[in-house]
């Protein structure tokens, strides 16, 4: 079963159609699917005459751009294995990841030089280093060059089975080095579909702001689309400003962000002469979407909202909650996907009810094929019954709609009460100051615990800790009600977009 070609495949069916634009790139590159794939074959031929194999690992180190495809369609071809590194780690960090997945390629941008320069004089694995611009490090081969100088014959590997690895993409790594989940063909294809049923179509034009080192630029809607025949905006790094104007230049039909980057897009000076009226909806995940800001963006742009829920290591689309249910289930994190099964269930294992808080364990062909090298940590998070436990708090309501409470280790307990910052999180985001916020338990020698929440204001607002708490107090349990405010003038972010609360804690 040949499945690893997607780009051959779809050549055959549109091979005029437009497949990607780059606008990283001066000037902006817009490529056919024919012209995408010709891209994959020569670097597929070139990776294969740099001895990679079957099972290989070929590491990139890299912003958004085409050749994130370009290296995860070559790898299908060869059945050799895309690994993106997270650009956000340390070199040393890095090293101890190619140590681990030991690729012998490593494929970087010019604004990662410095750090490549380090791994280069340190010990790794990699032989072959390729620069995708500027001049790259001594020794470095450059990508364009390479390309030119190789063959488009097509190039692939005729016994590659569904559970060949594709991908290996690293999990948040919020405590120790991140964990390398295994991505396999048959988890691409099952995405696909669970995409598809949640509403991609033919004909969609998706503008990309996930770093593609992510489960969320490479297989939240973008290897879906090349497989659909769509057109896939790509910008190096997201930028407020960029963003808007490619939705309207680009006539895009679906967006999907973090609410951290809805925030800042409804904040920036061009919001309000934005068009946007070629969206058929907009896709939040990451974390709860806050009731007010659906509502600016129903009211300022008539924006329709899909909100989800996903993981690096069960795939990006697990849930989904349609537009008319964004505010009459406000928070939730919608229904699980077609071919997804969830159940919510107590430290024992035992499946709770509705409205019963426990961790939100899942089942399905989605799943991705373990951690690299680590079946310790696999054991960990998937039980004698096959359940992958997600380390999520939730719970599901009487019509099967589920709601995230909490992560297992951001709720804190205070005088013996369990505290989600998320419920304290949505309570905030309903004054009409608050622009964005993060709540984290800190030690406390009378209760254990106790809340801190930090706050960045709106730019046009101004509120004091006492009229946030007294907010909290109308609407929350006095236990629930953090002790401190802290204003900042930004919340750390991931490069998914996520609030880093680890360095919040560390404060």
């Amino acid at each position: 079963m040949y499945i690893g070609d997607y780009l051959g495949r779809r050549t055959i069916y549109s091979p005029d159609a437009l497949a990607v634009v780059d606008t990283g790139k001066t000037p902006e590159l817009r490529l056919s699917f024919a012209q995408l794939n010709e891209r994959a074959n020569r670097l597929a031929n070139a990776l294969r005459a740099a001895g990679v194999d079957k099972g290989d690992r070929v590491a990139m180190l890299a912003l958004d751009g085409v050749e994130h495809l370009d290296l995860l369609c070559a790898c299908g071809k060869l059945g050799a294995i895309h690994t993106a590194l997270n650009w956000r780690l340390h070199w040393r960090e890095l090293q101890q990841i190619l140590a681990d997945v030991t690729p012998t390629v490593l494929l970087y941008d010019d604004t990662f030089r410095e750090s490549v320069a380090q791994l280069a004089e340190a010990e790794t694995p990699v032989r072959h280093w390729i620069h995708l611009d500027g001049a790259g490090i001594s020794g470095s081969r450059d990508f364009n060059a390479l390309l030119a100088d190789s063959s488009p014959d097509a190039c692939f590997r005729e016994d590659l089975r569904d559970e060949d690895i594709a991908a290996i993409v690293f999990t948040g790594g919020t405590t120790g080095l991140p964990k390398g989940a295994q991505i396999s063909h048959r988890q691409i294809a099952w995405n696909c579909l669970n995409t598809v049923i949640h509403d991609l179509g033919r004909g969609d034009v998706y503008l990309n702001v996930f770093p593609m080192f992510h489960v969320g630029g490479l297989f939240v809607y973008t290897l879906p689309q090349v497989i659909m025949g769509g057109t896939t905006v790509l910008l190096k790094r997201f930028d407020p400003d960029q963003v808007l104007r490619l939705i309207q230049r680009e006539r895009v039909t679906v967006f999907a962000a973090v609410p951290a980057m809805y925030q800042m897009l409804a904040q920036t000076p061009a919001w309000a002469e934005a068009d946007l009226s070629s969206l058929r909806f907009c896709t939040s995940g990451g974390a709860p979407l806050p009731v007010p800001l659906v509502e600016q963006y129903t009211r300022d742009k008539g924006v329709r909202f899909k909100q989800g829920f996903g993981m690096t290591e069960f795939g990006p689309g697990l849930f989904a909650l349609a537009p008319e249910d964004a505010i009459r289930k406000a928070g939730s994190i919608g229904r699980p996907n077609f071919y997804i099964d969830a159940r919510i269930v107590g430290p024992d294992n035992r499946p709770l009810g509705p409205n019963e808080t426990g961790e939100l364990v899942l089942k399905g062909p989605s799943i991705a094929s373990g951690y690299f090298n680590n079946a310790a940590a696999w054991g960990e998070v998937i039980d004698e019954d096959g359940w992958f436990h997600t380390g999520d708090l939730a719970r599901y309501d009487e019509d099967w709609y589920f709601f995230i409470v909490d992560r297992l280790k951001d709720m804190f307990i205070s005088g013996g009460e369990n505290v989600y910052p998320a419920e304290i999180e949505a309570a905030l985001y309903r004054h009409p100051a608050v622009f964005q916020c993060a709540v984290v338990g800190v030690p406390d020698p009378k209760w254990g615990e106790i809340g801190k929440a930090f706050v960045v204001l709106k730019p046009d607002q101004t509120a004091s800790a006492e009229a946030l708490l007294a907010h909290l107090g109308d609407r929350l349990a006095r236990y629930k009600i953090p002790r401190h405010v802290e204003f900042l003038t930004a919340l750390p972010i991931s490069a998914a977009g996520k609030v880093l609360r680890r360095e919040l804690r560390e404060r």
